[in-house]
């Protein structure tokens, strides 16, 4: 009953978005009625080089390090040792987000022989890194108002 009432209001909001019959036509934005935006604040980077990936999952399947798993993805060059990513418009949701500092650049997490991360990485929540990488779970956090702000603090091995 609760997704039929939320449907119903969606296709309201955006009805309500379309044009009158003598109002100039102009592309009409159909967004989520319950929609916000996730700031994620990525802090401690070790050095301010290289590039900066940020997923942004909604379900546990890929998370970590898949991005064709994730809901959304942003790729930023490294100027400090603090960002900020914004991911807007984005449903009412639990999500988990995961960062890479990318050091040089090549697109993928340099590992050791053995698997273990060469390059700066972080989730949300900073769960404590115990035997392999954190679990979903782990680094759920809720968006459920307009704005939420998750900070993300990297960790290097």
């Amino acid at each position: 009953m609760t997704k039929l009432l939320a449907g119903i209001t969606s296709l309201i909001f955006c009805l309500s978005a379309l044009p009158s019959a003598d109002a100039e036509t102009t592309p009409a934005i159909c967004l989520p009625a319950q929609s916000g935006c996730i700031t994620v604040k990525i802090r401690e980077l070790k050095k301010p080089e290289g590039m900066l990936g940020v997923l942004l999952y909604s379900s546990k399947q890929g998370f970590p390090d898949k991005p064709d798993r994730a809901l959304a993805r942003r790729v930023k060059k490294i100027s400090g040792t603090e960002h900020e990513v914004r991911f807007e418009n984005i449903p009412y949701g639990t999500y988990a987000v995961s960062v890479l500092h990318d050091e040089n650049s090549n697109g993928k997490m340099d590992k050791t022989f053995i698997g273990i991360p060469r390059e700066g990485f972080g989730v949300s929540n900073n769960p404590k890194i115990k035997t392999g990488p954190p679990k979903f779970s782990e680094a759920l956090f809720s968006l459920d108002q307009k704005q939420t702000e998750v900070t993300v603090t990297m960790k290097y091995f």
